[in-house]
């Protein structure tokens, strides 16, 4: 894998459009399929080419660029408080994550089991999100502090929606890994803010 702010930033806008999704979920019960693809197909891209490969092609994170072009250029900013609260928390259990040999085995294992499932199903079907879920629920979410995802209960206590959202929160921890890998780094969130705004912004014009 590259070490880029190209590859860095790309990661960061998973990151960031998975809370987005995450949100969306907790306050509207839906979201779109291609954007759950998107998640689930790179939870399951476990051998990349690139880090644009794990997701796809960038323009599957056009969603995540606008926020992280929002979030890092200069001038008035909009309301992404709730997102940067999941954003900030996905790394922190991230790097709680990377100290867990045991869990990182237990999560690459159980990824392999949905690789075999997805030659069965869609990426999008109910068995393959419920069995990543359970993944999640059974690693990722035994870390502490847990996520607290905030919003509508009618939404929330819906049992495929919230496989949906263990699934999502799972895909943004794979982000959040892939960012690490790729040489994203907290001080340079802050460090090199300018220059991170100005890659998002031409990875959304290219």
């Amino acid at each position: 894998m590259t070490h880029s702010i190209n590859d860095s930033t790309l990661a960061l806008a998973g990151i960031f459009q998975a809370a987005h999704l995450v949100k969306q979920m907790a306050h509207q019960g839906q979201v779109g399929e291609s954007d759950l693809e998107t998640c689930i197909k790179s939870i399951l891209e476990v051998d990349p080419d690139s880090t644009e490969a794990v997701f796809g092609g960038r323009y599957r994170l056009a969603t995540g660029l606008r926020i992280v072009c929002d979030q890092f250029g200069v001038g008035e900013k909009k309301d992404y408080f709730e997102i940067t609260k999941y954003v900030i928390s996905i790394m922190h259990l991230e790097k709680k994550l990377a100290k867990r040999g045991g869990m990182l085995k237990s999560l690459s294992e159980g990824i392999e089991k949905v690789r075999y499932k997805v030659e069965h199903f869609d990426y999008v079907h109910d068995n393959v999100i419920a069995a990543l879920a359970d993944l999640y629920v059974n690693t990722i979410s035994t870390l502490k502090p847990r996520i607290i995802v905030k919003g509508e209960q009618g939404y929330l206590s819906n049992p495929g929606n919230a496989n949906k959202v263990r699934t999502i929160l799972l895909a943004a921890i794979r982000a959040a890994v892939l960012w690490r890998q790729s040489g994203g780094t907290r001080p340079q969130l802050i460090l090199q803010r300018k220059k991170i705004h100005q890659v998002a912004k031409q990875m959304l014009i290219v």
